[in-house]
Parts: C-alpha cells; sequence; structure tokens
C-alpha cells in the first residue's frame, strides 16, 4: 500500500492541494490504525457475521451479534468522515486514502463494510446537489456515523433501466408525499443507528417519461423536526429482506414507501427531474469502491490460499531421487496459482489507487486544464476499476479455492465464504455489462475517443522510459504489444459505433476487460522500472523490490498477453454474438420434442 500510494499514485503531489497538506503527516497513522480496527474488531465479526446473517421481525431487522458495537465504533473513531470536509465534522482528508482504508475494511468483514460505504456516498450527493437547509440538517449526523443513508434506485420493473421507474412524488406545502417500493436496498433497515436517510428517485407530476423525470428526494426513517431532534417514525418499512449467496453480515431489503397511507415525507435534492443525474454522484462514489471491494476480498483469499500452501504438506520434492514431502507452496502449478492471485491483485491495487488520486486532482487541483483532463481520466476509468476489477476478483477468488483442493469446497476452512461474497461485487452497482456500455458508449464514443487516446499516449510516454532496459525487455515488450491493440481495437470500435450499434456492443465486457488487463500492465511497468532502478542503486529493500520486478514480469508474460485474446474475441468475434435468431437458441430442444 505504501509503495502504490508512495511511488504510483503520487501521495506528495495530492498533499499540496488545497486542505490536503497534513497528508503525509498522518499517513502512516491512519494506515495503522485502519489495520488495527480491521484486524482486532473487523475480523473477528467476520465468519460468525456469515453464518449468523441478518434476521427480519415485523419491519424491524436485527444485524448479526457484535456488528452494532462495531458500527459504534467506527463512527466514533471519525472513519465515515474521513474524506468529507471539516466544516461538516470530517477529516477533510484526500479520497487517495479512501483506496487503503476500503481496502481494509472490506477484506476484514465486506458484510459490515457495505453500510459505511453507503453513508459516503449519501455525505457526497447531499454535499454537493443538497440546499444549505438539507446540509446542516442531515450532514453533520451522517458524517459521525449517528445516522447512515442508503441509495433507493431499484425496482421490481426497474433494474438496471431506471426509465421504468415508478415511485412517485406529490406536493405537499413544504416538502412531498413520496409513495413506490424499492428491491435490493443494502442496509434499508438495521439496528445500528438511531435514522436512516434514504435517498430515493420517484417522478413529480407531469414529469417527463423516461430517465429525464426522475427526481431525487431525502426520505428519513424518522422525521426530522426543525430544531434537528427526530419526530415521528416515517412511512417507510422493511417488508422483507433477501436469502442470498453471501455478504450475509448485511440486510438486502425490499422498502415499501408511503404505501400504508398517504405518503411518505420527502425533500426534493436539487432540481426538479435531474434526479438520476444526482443520483449518478452516489453512483460513481460506490462503483468506485466495489471496484475496490472486489479486489480487497480477492487478496483476503490469496493470503488464506497463501498460508494453506505453506502448511499443507502434499506430495514430493520433484528432484531426481527425492522423496521428501513437502508443502504445496513447491508444487508448480500451486506457485502459477499464487503468482497469478498476487500479480493481478498488485495491478487492481495501483489502477483504483491511482484513479483516487486523479479524483483528488479533478476535485481540487487550482489549474483548470489540469482537473478536466484528471476528471475526464477519473470517467474513463471508474467503469474499468468496477468491471474489471471485480470480474478479475472472482476469477482470483475461485484460483485461491483451487489452491485448497477439496478443501476449499467445504465451509470450515472459510476460504469458500470469500468466493461467495465476492460473487455479488460484478453484479450490484451496475452489471459488468453495464460498466461496459458505460465505457464505449458514455466515454468513448461520446467524445469521439479523445481520452481513450489521451490516456493510451501517456501509456506510450511509460513504454519509451522503460524500453532500452535490459532488465525489463520482456516486460517492455508484452507492454508494448498491449498498448498497440488497445488503440488498434478502441479505433475500431468507434469506427463500427457508426454504423452497427448492435457490432459494437457485442463484445463490450471485453473491451472492457482489455483495458483492464492493459491499464493494469501500465501500472505494473511503471513500477518494474522504480523497482529496477531500485535495485541498481543498492537500496536496502533490495528483496522487495525484486519480488515487486517479478510480480511484474509474470503479469506481462501471463495475464497481458490477454490482450491479443481480447482482440480476436472484439474484431474477428464481434459479428457471431447476434447471429442466431431468438427461436434458433430453443431449435436444438424443439427437434427434440418432434423427433
Amino acid at each position: 500500500m505504501q509503495f502504490v500510494l508512495r511511488e504510483l499514485a503520487d501521495i506528495e503531489a495530492v498533499s499540496k492541494l488545497p486542505g490536503c497538506e497534513d497528508t503525509l503527516d498522518v499517513l502512516d497513522s491512519i494506515l495503522e490504525e485502519a489495520a488495527s480496527f480491521a484486524t482486532g474488531v473487523l475480523d473477528p465479526l467476520n465468519r460468525t457475521g456469515d453464518k449468523e446473517g441478518c434476521t427480519w421481525r415485523d419491519g424491524e431487522v436485527a444485524t448479526p451479534k457484535g456488528f452494532k458495537e462495531a458500527y459504534k465504533k467506527f463512527a466514533d473513531a471519525g472513519w465515515i468522515g474521513l474524506p468529507v470536509p471539516a466544516e461538516y465534522g470530517g477529516q477533510g482528508l484526500p479520497q487517495t486514502l479512501l483506496g487503503p482504508t476500503l481496502e481494509m475494511w472490506n477484506a476484514s468483514n465486506v458484510g459490515f463494510a457495505n453500510g459505511p460505504l453507503l453513508n459516503q456516498g449519501a455525505i457526497e450527493a447531499i454535499e454537493l446537489c443538497g440546499s444549505d437547509e438539507q446540509k446542516k440538517t442531515f450532514l453533520p449526523n451522517l458524517v459521525s456515523g449517528k445516522w447512515t443513508g442508503t441509495m433507493c434506485l431499484t425496482e421490481p420493473q426497474a433494474g438496471s433501466d431506471l426509465a421504468q421507474c415508478r415511485a412517485k412524488a406529490v406536493p405537499e406545502g413544504d416538502h412531498y408525499l413520496i409513495s413506490g417500493q424499492k428491491i435490493f436496498i443494502t442496509f434499508g433497515e438495521h439496528d445500528m443507528a438511531e435514522n436512516i436517510i434514504h435517498l430515493v428517485l420517484a417522478r413529480l407530476p407531469g414529469a417527463p417519461e423516461g430517465t429525464k423525470g426522475i427526481s431525487l428526494f431525502i426520505v428519513p426513517k424518522v422525521v426530522v423536526n426543525a430544531d434537528g431532534s427526530l419526530g415521528e417514525r416515517n412511512d417507510v418499512i422493511c417488508t422483507g429482506i433477501e436469502h442470498k449467496l453471501g455478504i450475509n453480515g448485511n440486510p438486502t431489503c425490499t422498502m415499501s414507501i408511503g404505501e400504508t397511507g398517504k405518503g411518505s415525507i420527502g425533500y426534493l435534492v436539487g432540481e426538479p427531474n435531474r434526479g438520476l443525474e444526482y443520483m449518478f454522484i452516489m453512483m460513481n462514489a460506490a462503483r468506485f469502491s466495489v471496484g475496490v471491494q472486489g479486489y480487497a476480498i480477492a487478496d483476503r483469499a490469496y493470503q488464506h490460499s497463501l498460508e494453506y500452501a505453506k502448511e499443507r504438506i502434499q506430495g514430493r520434492d520433484l528432484k531426481p531421487g527425492s522423496r521428501e514431502p513437502q508443502a504445496i507452496v513447491k508444487h508448480p502449478d500451486v506457485r502459477r496459482m499464487l503468482m497469478w492471485q498476487k500479480a493481478n491483485i498488485e495491478a487492481m491495487r495501483a489502477l483504483s489507487y491511482v484513479t483516487a488520486a486523479s479524483l483528488d486532482l479533478a476535485h481540487k487541483h487550482p489549474d483548470e486544464k489540469t482537473r478536466k483532463e484528471h476528471k475526464a481520466f477519473v470517467e474513463l476509468m471508474i467503469p474499468v476499476v468496477k468491471g474489471w476489477c471485480t470480474e478479475n476478483a472472482t476469477e482470483c477468488c475461485s484460483t485461491a479455492l483451487q489452491v485448497f483442493g477439496g478443501m476449499g469446497y467445504v465451509e470450515e476452512t472459510g476460504i469458500a465464504q470469500q468466493y461467495r461474497d465476492v460473487r455479488i461485487t460484478s453484479i450490484y452497482e451496475g452489471t459488468t455489462g453495464i460498466q461496459a456500455l458505460d465505457l464505449i458508449g458514455r466515454k468513448l464514443i461520446r467524445d469521439m475517443g479523445s481520452t481513450a487516446t489521451a490516456v493510451i499516449t501517456k501509456m506510450q510516454k511509460t513504454l519509451k522510459e522503460i524500453e532500452g532496459n535490459e532488465e525489463l525487455k520482456p516486460i517492455a515488450e508484452s507492454f508494448a504489444k498491449g498498448v498497440a491493440t488497445l488503440g488498434e481495437v478502441s479505433q475500431w470500435l468507434g469506427m463500427n459505433a457508426m454504423g452497427d450499434l448492435h457490432k459494437a456492443f457485442a463484445c463490450s465486457v471485453p473491451y472492457l476487460k482489455l483495458w483492464g488487463v492493459v491499464a493494469g500492465g501500465w501500472q505494473m511497468a511503471r513500477a518494474a522500472k522504480i523497482a529496477a532502478d531500485r535495485i541498481a542503486a543498492g537500496d536496502p529493500e533490495a528483496d522487495f523490490y525484486k519480488a515487486k520486478l517479478a510480480t511484474a514480469k509474470f503479469y506481462a508474460s501471463h495475464v497481458l498477453t490477454q490482450a491479443a485474446w481480447y482482440k480476436r474475441q472484439i474484431i474477428d468475434g464481434s459479428s457471431d454474438v447476434m447471429t442466431l435468431t431468438d427461436d434458433q437458441f430453443e431449435l436444438d430442444r424443439k427437434m427434440a420434442v418432434t423427433a
């Protein structure tokens, strides 16, 4: 974490931004305290929370034993307000530090971590779009953790297609009456805080059809009085919780809003009919966080599988004549699986932290041109961080389970929980397919590929820096092919999107993965150059840098080489995706019945 923050994400440059001047002074203590909390408080609740799960009764939800107390400690320590301005009770630290802290929370206990994660999104949405009165009323209590926040988007008929949203908002005096049903609401009801602030998408009377007619409302579980005290219970009821594959430590709720009376009291955020635009503030924050969540769980699984591989005695030494029993960490294929996990996790972590640093630069850099450049980079990378990291993390967790062999398939060893928990990360906050459509439709096509070209140009600059270094030759060769492939495929997609969107979108997910593989390779190449330079200079931490260099070489030969495969899928295989008619998918079954 320190290496990525200091060498790749350039935390020193971030610390020079307005309001971030104390970052370097507190960096070590922030990481140490976060690690201590994750290890001492959250990790012991991970297995028990998964096994116990949440319980629903008469509209109330109880979280697993220990969660309520852990949340109070988490809130009292000020972790929720880490990146929030001091005027609202936060610490005012840069977004870059969310990379490592979110990683620790989610690696130690993803069921718990989902709650505070949503607080940060609600805080940012109200801070940027809410009225002064709303900021005064809601932000201090959300930042302190006294209250928690949710995102209420999904309805039974409106999943990724929010144009189908049917929840209603009717004006009444200084507020609105909200009615409708929302599903899959994480921490929509729980026992950890005295109030829950729901940010709800709903339609005003006469609003335009589709996404242009959706507004955003604050709907508190308990109505807040003018003096800031809590008043009557609002008409917001949890009618049930889901029984899930994983993340059993947090409740996924079905919420009935304003359906038992005339409606639930809500307050319009910002301007009418701009709700989806405002909600994207929360969604982008959540999408970045879920990307971190994915590789955080993968890293826990990797550490678990590495520990097991060192302890599990199975098989014999491969040296001629030797019959000495040995740990499976010595087996070449087990070694390959461990290296696969390690290399991918390092690439994902580096890309995420670099993206977080750009988020700070996009918000706070004094030069407008620099802010715009970093904003464009962040917008391009968010779907990659969310989509590629979570898909990759699922594969890493599967590989970790494979290291355990049969032992991994039983719950007692614990690795199965990581495999179950990570699976949701490529689904919620927008599936990988949604991220891929966003990458091509809103990011590549919208600006005619200018941002993608700018990022590829930066990759080419890194390539020039490592070319000529004999130690880095295999990395440079693989990286050069990856960058060239990314540029060629991006141009091909841009051209084909003008004439046939089906063809452009048919392999949008492989294109997103191509971006991840090459962007991850970019960061690994940067890391390799730093490592090679430090080794050449006789750095006392030479073993660390040798491991960093070896891992980058593995990534170049085993991961970056996937670029050619993705190119073949996209350019040669896109037309194959839409070939069958709907009926032809069922043809084999129909023919069998006829026969």
